[in-house]
């Protein structure tokens, strides 16, 4: 029981890094300047939700991606390592990663009318936090998985980041003010910081297992 506990502070701690649901909370305010709180709590609910079913599908059908690519998880993991460097290096800049969303993007959401549920899926939920850093790593944590208990161990850490991610967006207001853009820099430094460890962590484990180290 300890090691599964173990196991998902683990994941969820890596998950935190990289979907970084903080350094989202500028986004987004930005999309729902003029809506109304309750409106902003249900784009928040719809993000959750997606966020988790998308990292839940791709963990469940990561596998088969694999062998329909003929990809092996070692590989998956050096290429996964290099794309959540990338991330950790513009999250280290105290800027939100390109690799999830641009500046353009950003700006074309919050200038463009769209409904709740298009704010909700594109750009909130995908890609600014279920990225492709996110979606790799539940993929990579998922094939290493080779007991049910860990497998949904994996599934348990997902649901708690859609969990997280909604407590903070419907806290946004109060975040910002607390922490304030140079407050939300620092975080997003900070899990910058974790995320490069975790990427350098996954490309040597990569060539480890590639080379049978």
């Amino acid at each position: 029981m300890i090691e599964y506990l173990k196991y998902f502070v683990l994941l969820y701690g890596g998950l935190f890094a990289i979907t970084n649901p903080i350094g989202a909370v500028p986004v987004f305010l930005s999309v729902t300047h003029d809506l109304s709180w309750s409106e902003r709590r249900e784009i928040a609910t719809k993000t959750a939700i997606t966020v988790v079913v998308t990292l839940v599908v791709f963990a469940l059908v990561g596998e088969w991606i694999f062998k329909f690519f003929g990809s092996s998880v070692d590989a998956f993991a050096i290429a996964g390592g290099i794309l959540l460097f990338k991330m950790a290096l513009d999250m280290l800049s105290g800027r939100l990663s390109t690799v999830k969303i641009s500046k353009e993007e950003t700006e074309e959401f919050s200038e463009e009318v769209v409904t709740l549920e298009e704010v909700a899926i594109i750009p909130l939920a995908i890609p600014l936090i279920s990225g492709p850093g996110a979606i790799t790593t539940v993929m990579i944590y998922m094939a290493k998985s080779h007991h049910v208990s860990e497998k949904a161990t994996v599934v348990a850490s997902i649901a708690a980041i859609g969990l997280t991610v909604w407590l903070i967006l419907c806290s946004s207001n109060r975040i910002q003010r607390k922490l304030g853009r140079v407050g939300i820099k620092v975080m997003t430094r900070m899990m910058g910081l974790i995320l490069t460890s975790m990427a350098v962590q996954m490309i040597i484990n990569g060539i480890k297992g590639a080379f049978g180290l």
